[in-house]
């Protein structure tokens, strides 16, 4: 990246989206110009004292080390941390990490995110309005400019109801439950269970265990979407989840229908496409109907590139709240 003779280059401006599915980071600058990216499919490690930052360092010093060479950028301005449960899990990131990422690449400032700021950042960018972030698990969140309303976001064991891993485990169920010759099982979706894992009497052994087991859970609702439109339990779950969904988005969405707030739904289950949209819209429909739905602008980590810009210019704008949208006090420098 180059400025123009006699210019000052922009401030760099460091992104990070931290979820169940894995790790994503980009680097560039606040001018616009369109950050280089890096990913990997490893979750950051949850320990004792929340999501572990040692984990979360390891993982991002070689990528962004490739990221400097790629763009020549380096010591950036701003750095902005979209990562899922932070604001239950956050207490170790919020202690320890603006100081690592100072002294690892010479940040500036640092923002800690919850993922769905980051969502909402990228799809409706600073304006007020709703969105809803379904992937993995499930958050929605609005604001009013004056304060951020989230609904879910609770992990997979005790909520994100309607996410990837609720629609999968919901899924597997049915299976096992045809294994066993229950009442509400289906053969569909036991056949792509034991296609994808295996003789289901393995399946706890193959899921307990491991530590992504939400993203595990996650990779079978594209089996369950599948299987929809022939398969009546597969299309009940799917119905099941819009109407989760919908709760989440109808309990944060501002009440204003004179102004008729935005609201937008976005996260990788939205590439399940009609069996889960079209219940989705007519549920959103009946519970919002004075919201104006509008397609995301770009995604988590897209909003976490715009924050970072926002924060390198001063331009922050959102409700600074310690569960949400955190910036660390003097920049976080160590």
């Amino acid at each position: 990246m180059t400025s123009p003779v006699g210019r000052e280059p922009s401030p760099g401006v460091l992104a990070v989206d931290s979820g169940g599915s894995g790790l994503r980071v980009a680097l560039g600058r606040a001018d616009g110009g369109e950050p280089a990216s890096r990913s990997s499919r490893v979750p950051v490690r949850t320990g004792a004292r929340g999501i572990d930052p040692e984990h979360l360092m390891e993982q991002l010093v070689p990528m962004v080390r490739s990221l400097e060479a790629e763009t020549g950028v380096s010591r950036p301005a701003a750095a902005v941390i979209g990562a899922a449960g932070l604001a239950t899990l956050g207490e170790a990131l919020r202690a320890e990490l603006p100081g690592a990422l100072a002294r690892a690449f010479g940040v500036g400032t640092t923002a800690l995110a919850a993922d769905a700021v980051t969502a909402y950042a990228g799809a409706l960018g600073t304006g007020p309005g709703a969105v809803v972030a379904a992937g993995t698990g499930l958050i929605a969140i609005g604001t009013d400019l004056t304060a951020w309303h989230r609904a879910d976001g609770w992990g997979h064991l005790l909520g994100d109801c309607g996410g990837g891993a609720w629609i999968g485990r919901a899924g597997l169920e049915a299976a096992l439950r045809a294994h066993d010759g229950r009442s509400g099982g289906s053969a569909a979706l036991l056949a792509c269970a034991q296609e994808r894992f295996g003789p289901m009497p393995g399946l706890p052994g193959l899921l307990y265990p491991r530590p992504d087991r939400p993203a595990v859970l996650a990779s079978f609702a594209p089996l369950v979407a599948s299987c929809a439109a022939a398969d009546p339990v597969a299309a009940d779950i799917l119905r099941t989840a819009a109407r989760h969904i919908a709760d989440s988005a109808a309990a944060v969405c501002p009440r204003d229908a004179e102004s008729r707030p935005r609201l937008a739904v976005t996260g990788g289950l939205v590439e399940l496409g009609e069996p889960l949209l079209v219940p989705l819209a007519e549920e959103l429909a009946r519970r919002l109907p004075y919201a104006r739905r509008v397609p995301a602008a770009g995604d988590p980590l897209d909003g976490a590139v715009r924050l970072a810009t926002a924060l390198a210019t001063g331009k922050l704008g959102l409700p600074i709240d310690e569960a949400m949208l955190w910036v660390a006090p003097n920049g976080g420098a160590a």
